[in-house]
């Protein structure tokens, strides 16, 4: 036959189970609703965080060229492809840097590796890639022409 003393003790202890079961439970569920919240506003940092970077390199680069070209295109450069490119057109620095648009001494610090072109040469350089010795011709006739007309007037 058990003893009052221990029927006793089991059911206090039963019951205070119960009730500690019955206020642990609800914040249990609120924690775990809280972390699902958390981590969903962490991901939403991240993407904004994201699109931040992406509006910040296209408004600090040239507002022309980032409204009329995509963001995503990528030129690479290798001073040795300069270097092949402008011995492909036959042209010398002074020429080829008249139709990218800077000096000649630059395109010598390109295809020595002393310096690097800024983005918006990059996309000058490759649209000479596909320009062939003829038409590199043309356009330095056209750019005299327009320099000789620019003293005249």
């Amino acid at each position: 036959m058990p003893n009052i003393g221990s029927v006793l003790k089991e059911e206090i202890v039963r019951l205070s189970r119960k009730e500690s079961r019955s206020q642990v439970d609800p914040t249990k569920k609120a924690t775990a609703q809280h972390r699902r919240e958390i981590a969903e506003l962490k991901r939403q940092v991240a993407q904004l965080e994201r699109q931040v970077a992406l509006l910040s390199r296209q408004t600090l680069g040239d507002p022309a060229r980032v409204s009329t070209e995509p963001a995503t295109q990528k030129v690479r450069f290798t001073a040795k492809g300069l270097s092949a490119q402008r011995g492909r057109l036959g042209l010398s620095a002074d020429d080829f840097g008249k139709l990218v648009g800077v000096s000649a001494q630059s395109i010598y610090n390109w295809e020595q590796e002393k310096a690097r072109p800024r983005p918006e040469q990059l996309l000058k350089l490759a649209g000479l890639r596909t320009m062939g010795k003829r038409e590199a011709r043309a356009r330095l006739e056209q750019f005299s022409a327009a320099a000789t007309a620019a003293k005249k007037s």
